[in-house]
C-alpha cells in the first residue's frame, strides 16, 4: 500500500468512524474532519471498539481528529471519503471544499447511499478523480464496498480504488453506470418496498415478514446471490414463477401510510425508542449485541471462502 498511505474521512458519525476503522486495521494513517466537538471527543473510543471487533487495536498516532480542513496534511492524503448526511446540497458544498483544499492527485469519493457522484460533483473542474465509494453499515464488518464510476470518472483510477479495497480486506464491486442507489440499495429497497406493502395490507405481522425473509431466501443469500441461486434452482422454474408473480408485486412509488405515519410521529426505531417495535436502553443493547455477533458469524463464512 505504498501508494495509498493516508485516508481523510469527512464526518465522524454513524458511518465515518467505521470507514476509518477499516483503513486503520490495515495500517493506514487516518485523519477525520468533523465539526461537532462531542463527535470528535468520542471518535477514538468508537474507532477503538470497532477495531476490537475486528481483532485489531488502535496504534498510537494512527488517528488524527480535526475540527476543520486547515489542519489536514493534504499533501500526504491519497484518498478522501465524504460521510456527511444524505443531503445533496451539503455534499456538493463538501466536494467544492475538497477540490479547493486537496492536492491534485487526491482521490475524492462519496459514501452517499443514493446520490450519483455525477450530481455531487456537478460543475467542478476535477470530476475525473471523483467517484462513489459506498460502504454498508456497519462499515467495519459488512464486506461489500461499491466503487461507482461517474460520467467523468477516470476508469483506470476507479480500477485502482477497487484494488485498494481488495487490499483492505473488503469485497468491492464496480458499478459502471452512475444510477441512483447503485447496486445494493436498489435491490435492498426493492425488497423493502414489497415488505412494507405486505405490512400495510395486513398480510402478515412485521415479525413474520422478517422471519419469512431471514429463514428462507435470506438464509440462502449468504451462500449464493440471487442470480447464482437461480442457477442452482433452475431458470425454467424461476421464469414460470415470475410470469405468475411479477404482475402482483408492489409497484408503489412512495412509502405507504404505515411508514409515513411512523416518520410523522417521530418513531424512527431505536434512535427514538420506538418504530414498529418499542425500544429501551436494555433491549437496544441486547439487540445490537445479537446483531453484531450474527454478522461476525456470517463474516467468518465469507472469510473462509476468501470472498
Amino acid at each position: 500500500m505504498q501508494n495509498a498511505p493516508r485516508l481523510l474521512v469527512i464526518g465522524g458519525g454513524t458511518m465515518g468512524f467505521g470507514v476509518a476503522a477499516v483503513f486503520l486495521a490495515r495500517g493506514w494513517k487516518v485523519d477525520v474532519v468533523t465539526p461537532t466537538a462531542a463527535t470528535r471527543d468520542s471518535l477514538p473510543q468508537r474507532v477503538g471498539k470497532a477495531l476490537a471487533g475486528m481483532g485489531k487495536t488502535l496504534d498510537d498516532g494512527a488517528l488524527a481528529v480535526h475540527a476543520e480542513y486547515t489542519t489536514v496534511p493534504w499533501a500526504d492524503t491519497t484518498i478522501a471519503v465524504e460521510n456527511v448526511r444524505e443531503d445533496l446540497a451539503l455534499k456538493q458544498t463538501v466536494f467544492a471544499d475538497l477540490e479547493r483544499h486537496s492536492a491534485p492527485n487526491t482521490v475524492l469519493t462519496s459514501n452517499s447511499s443514493s446520490f450519483p457522484i455525477s450530481e455531487i460533483g456537478k460543475g467542478l473542474k476535477t470530476q475525473a478523480r471523483m467517484m462513489g465509494l459506498h460502504f454498508f453499515m456497519p462499515a467495519y464488518l459488512a464486506p461489500l464496498v461499491e466503487v461507482i464510476r461517474g460520467e467523468a470518472t477516470d476508469a483506470a483510477l476507479a480500477d485502482r480504488v477497487v484494488e485498494w479495497m481488495w487490499a483492505l480486506g473488503k469485497r468491492p464491486v464496480l458499478v459502471k453506470r452512475d444510477i441512483p442507489g447503485f447496486l445494493g440499495n436498489r435491490m435492498q429497497h426493492a425488497l423493502i418496498r414489497e415488505a412494507v406493502s405486505l405490512l400495510q395490507s395486513g398480510v402478515a405481522s412485521a415479525d413474520d415478514i422478517d422471519a419469512a425473509i431471514r429463514y428462507s431466501f435470506g438464509f440462502r443469500l449468504a451462500a449464493a446471490g440471487p442470480l447464482l441461486q437461480r442457477e442452482h434452482a433452475g431458470w425454467d422454474m424461476s421464469f414460470a414463477v415470475a410470469q405468475r408473480l411479477y404482475p402482483d408485486l408492489s409497484t408503489i412509488t412512495a412509502p405507504p401510510k404505515v411508514i409515513e405515519d411512523l416518520v410523522e410521529q417521530g418513531h424512527y426505531g431505536m434512535k427514538t425508542g420506538q418504530g414498529l417495535r418499542k425500544w429501551d436502553a436494555e433491549s437496544i443493547a441486547t439487540e445490537k449485541k445479537r446483531y453484531e455477533l450474527a454478522l461476525q458469524t456470517v463474516l467468518q463464512v465469507f472469510e473462509r471462502e476468501g470472498f
